[in-house]
């Protein structure tokens, strides 16, 4: 097996990791992100991340912590294949001669890289998923947002298809993608590389337990969201506002206005589920892949 086959099969395999362990995080994330602003005088929808899970599980079961899963799961081969398939293969044009290390450097390039071909598998995957993990949170505001519910994921595709401007409507938020999976993956691939060279104590970290793994990749996930938690408030904001009453412009009119009606705090919306859920997830999804690479040969 070659080794873009081996990246491919031991990607999809991490990424099926990570999605099971980290959904219910994310739904959380995106339900605090998407809720309205209140009132004067009126509470939030959410006081907070455990007050969203509580009132999630109340009106929608446990299921509803796993709603929007379909998308991500539908896609989870061709994302991972895509990040960590493009990331081998700019590890292979970096390398001074085959089988050399690769330095912290060369490794952010390569999870830029990654980032930018991910970013256009992402975008559309990440607005079906958005728009159906909202729609409690924006049903109380009894606006157009909320005019079309959708019955699961393939629905929300033909909607959107059919009334939000054709193949471009699903790729809406595509700059904020880009602006999150470019950086973000850079910073990933770039703590994971100096982590394990540090455990190991040098360029070869082949012999790295999977303990190790696990540390270094969870902290690399920790690491992708404190770079670009804001990009991807803006992100998830444009991607569930009204395509026919919106309220933001773009990407930086939706930065102002969420800094201009929430401060600095609003664009930390759902934070704490997202690092809840990054840890864990990406350790699972790091040490998947290290060992499906490994047992590949």
């Amino acid at each position: 097996m070659g080794d873009a086959a081996k990246d491919l099969t031991a990607g999809t395999v991490g990424g099926a990791a990570q999605l099971v362990c980290g959904h219910p995080f994310d739904t959380i994330k995106v339900k605090l992100q998407s809720q309205p602003v209140p009132l004067p005088g009126q509470l939030p929808r959410y006081a907070g991340a455990i007050d969203a899970v509580k009132q999630t599980i109340a009106a929608e079961g446990a299921g509803g912590l796993y709603k929007g899963m379909g998308a991500p799961l539908a896609t989870v081969a061709a994302l991972n294949a895509v990040l960590f398939t493009v990331r081998g293969q700019m590890e292979v044009l970096l390398r001074s001669e085959p089988g050399a290390p690769l330095t912290v450097n060369q490794q952010i390039i390569c999870g830029a890289g990654a980032g930018v071909a991910v970013s256009l598998l992402a975008c559309p995957t990440e607005l079906i998923k958005c728009r159906l993990q909202a729609q409690s949170a924006l049903a109380t505001i009894g606006s157009g947002a909320t005019a079309s519910k959708y019955g699961g994921p393939m629905d929300v595709a033909r909607k959107v298809l059919q009334s939000e401007g054709g193949s471009r409507g699903l790729f809406k938020g595509l700059v904020p993608t880009m602006a999150r999976e470019i950086p973000g993956n850079a910073a990933m691939f770039g703590v994971y590389e100096a982590l394990k060279q540090y455990m190991a104590g040098g360029s070869d970290t082949s012999g790295l337990g999977r303990g190790s793994l696990m540390l270094a990749g969870g902290l690399a996930g920790g690491a992708f969201w404190l770079a670009v938690y804001p990009t991807d408030v803006v992100k998830s904001s444009i991607q569930v506002d009204d395509y026919k009453n919106p309220k933001f412009s773009g990407s930086i009119d939706a930065f102002k206005k969420i800094l201009k009606a929430e401060g600095v705090k609003g664009l930390y919306k759902g934070f704490g589920p997202a690092m809840a859920r990054s840890i864990p997830a990406n350790a699972a999804c790091f040490l998947a892949y290290e060992v499906t690479r490994s047992s590949l040969g």
